[in-house]
């Protein structure tokens, strides 16, 4: 059941509703106001009182008016014994009249009773409601507290007013009594509210700027700064073009280093092994030709190319005196075209008939690759001469072309047939020979055979885009071209192609392959420095495909695959592709990749700075 809140103060509610929104003082009538009106407040709660405890202008007996009946008794609301009795009580006459208020507040409790349904146990429920009451009753509390603690702080709010209207009528001179004490309240008040915003922004300022240097020290040390940093900068700059500097000079001192020590060997050897110069006119009468014949044969060589000339001009003799030659069994290092037990019979044939014997080979090589370089030669022996002469033939020309190394025909035959160099360096080498003289062919517009030195210059220049300026130059002077020459001069072209009765070419021809090995041998030398490793070191076939596409990014990957294959002895199709293969995989010591490299055909397909192509 919830009952009224009681009133609040009346003296608190009068004094908030009479205060002055100025926050001036309140004078002597304001107060004789509050007093009157909190008298007529109170005279009229004592009517009221007196009016809700009186019947007829009389006080109520009640509740003094029986000692027989009680209004509420020990039960529980709601019960069938209590309704019972409460049924009963009704219907009993009374002699005396309740009190109005009494029966308003026993109807009222009625009422919620009823609307409760309090004909069950509803003990709990009560305990709830005598829970409700407490909490109301501890709020109704707290709010009169409050109301009391407010009293006190308007009361004293009062009292300071009062204070601050003394000490103004005390502080203020005769000549300015006058003024309005609110409007000077106000005034104080704005400038104490202007003094504490002031103290904060000064606080604030201090806060925020008190290590602050003046603008102009800032600017100068600025100025002093970016000085400084440009000095800074271009000192970096100038440190590190000297580092790159220094790392040059090491290096090159460490080549120059190599190369003496390199020189000191050779010299102690050559002084070990020195001997005086030997006079090679003494071969002119022992060679077969006499003097002509040897100075055709010394023609342009040093003391170790005349060595080997020497050397052969003494083996072909003895080999014409062999009428047979012994065989040399069935071992597995021996070639197969070797492979033989007994004597076979040594054919003796002449020089030039070796030479053209081998160069038929090749035609018929050139037309047929099925077979391997050995078998196919095993092969044309057998077609040219019979199955029954092929062995012997076989012999005779491994005899020949293993004693003539200085002949061009019979070295490269030789090292092809040994598996000391792949077949397609000499077919590389007839096409590009080939393919020059065709170009110089398309340059001879009139059909005369001559063409001039700027056609030769730039048919060697297009067909060999990556060759330096002076290695041009060497080709140029091999065919004929000299530095105090015009370019307008003409040249017999064809004449750089014609080979001797013994094979031999012409110096432009011989020139070309020189350049070819020496460039190959700076491949490789640049590949070897690339991969940092020293020649007994295993290398991985991922690291020597990078290295191959860092020193020449032109490689296509046909190539590439082809140099991989050459250097792992792997057939190309079971290459792994390119990121697919393990780094722990196929690996192989540097000094026999390189030395299978070698014997392929090796060259530069781009320059270094070209980017990578697929």
């Amino acid at each position: 059941m919830a009952f009224p809140k009681p009133r609040s103060s009346s003296f608190a509610t009068t004094s908030r509703t009479h205060m002055r929104p100025s926050g001036g003082t309140i004078d002597d009538s304001f107060l004789t106001e509050i007093k009157n009106t909190q008298n007529r407040k109170l005279s009229q709660k004592q009517k009221t009182l007196s009016c809700q405890f009186s019947i007829g202008d009389q006080l109520s007996p009640w509740p003094t008016y029986t000692t027989d009946q009680t209004i509420l008794h020990n039960r529980k609301p709601c019960s069938y014994d209590y309704r019972k009795r409460a049924g009963s009580w009704q219907k009993q006459p009374l002699g005396i009249t309740k009190p109005r208020y009494l029966e308003q507040l026993e109807n009222y409790l009625r009422k919620e009773l009823l609307l409760l349904d309090l004909s069950t146990d509803s003990t709990q429920e009560l305990r709830l409601q005598v829970s409700k009451l407490r909490k109301n009753l501890a709020e109704e509390y707290l709010r009169y507290l409050s109301e009391r603690d407010a009293r006190k702080i308007l009361i004293a709010d009062l009292n300071e007013l009062r204070y601050q209207r003394e000490d103004m009528s005390l502080a203020q001179s005769p000549g300015i009594w006058g003024e309005d004490p609110v409007k000077l309240t106000l005034a104080l008040k704005m400038a104490r509210q202007d003094l504490t915003r002031t103290q904060m922004e000064l606080n604030t300022m201090k806060a925020n700027f008190g290590d602050v240097v003046p603008r102009r020290d800032f600017e100068m040390q600025e100025k002093t700064n970016k000085d400084l940093q440009e000095q800074l900068d271009s000192l970096r700059s100038d440190y590190e073009e000297v580092c790159k500097e220094h790392e040059i000079l090491l290096q090159l001192h460490m080549t120059t280093l190599k190369e003496r020590d390199q020189f000191h060997s050779e010299l102690q050897e050559i002084q070990r092994t020195s001997t005086p110069r030997p006079d090679w006119s003494k071969c002119e009468d022992v060679v077969a030709g006499g003097p002509d014949r040897w100075q055709k044969l010394a023609e342009g060589k040093n003391s170790d190319q005349l060595v080997d000339v020497l050397l052969e001009e003494i083996g072909e003799g003895l080999l014409r005196e062999k009428d047979f030659f012994p065989g040399l069994g069935y071992g597995e290092a021996i070639p197969p075209f070797l492979r033989y037990d007994g004597f076979v019979e040594n054919k003796k044939p002449s020089k030039k008939d070796v030479i053209n014997l081998l160069k038929d080979a090749w035609k018929q090589r050139l037309v047929e690759e099925k077979e391997k370089f050995p078998d196919f030669f095993f092969s044309f022996l057998e077609h040219r001469f019979g199955p029954s002469e092929a062995m012997a033939w076989a012999y005779t020309i491994f005899e020949n072309i293993k004693l003539f190394r200085s002949n061009e025909v019979m070295s490269q035959f030789y090292a092809v047939l040994m598996g000391k160099r792949s077949e397609s360096v000499y077919i590389k080498q007839k096409e590009t020979v080939a393919q020059l003289l065709k170009e110089m062919t398309n340059a001879d517009s009139q059909n005369e055979g001559v063409i001039t030195m700027e056609n030769l210059s730039t048919v060697l220049k297009s067909n060999f885009p990556f060759k330096k300026e002076e290695k041009i130059q060497e080709l140029m002077e091999a065919g004929g071209w000299h530095p105090n020459s015009s370019n307008a001069d003409l040249l017999n072209y064809r004449s750089l192609f014609i080979e001797d009765e013994e094979g031999q070419s012409m110096p432009f021809v011989q020139k070309l392959w020189e350049q070819y090995v020496d460039e190959k041998d700076e491949y490789l030398q640049e590949l070897k420095q690339e991969l940092g490793l020293e020649l007994y070191d295993e290398v991985t076939l991922p690291r020597l495909r990078e290295a191959l596409m860092n020193i020449d990014p032109g490689l296509d990957k046909q190539t590439l695959n082809g140099y991989l294959s050459r250097a792992f002895q792997l057939p190309m199709t079971e290459l792994p592709e390119e990121g697919e293969e393990k780094e722990e995989g196929i690996v192989v010591r540097l000094k026999i990749a390189l030395e299978r490299l070698q014997m392929t055909d090796i060259r530069r397909m781009g320059s270094r700075e070209q980017e990578p192509t697929s």
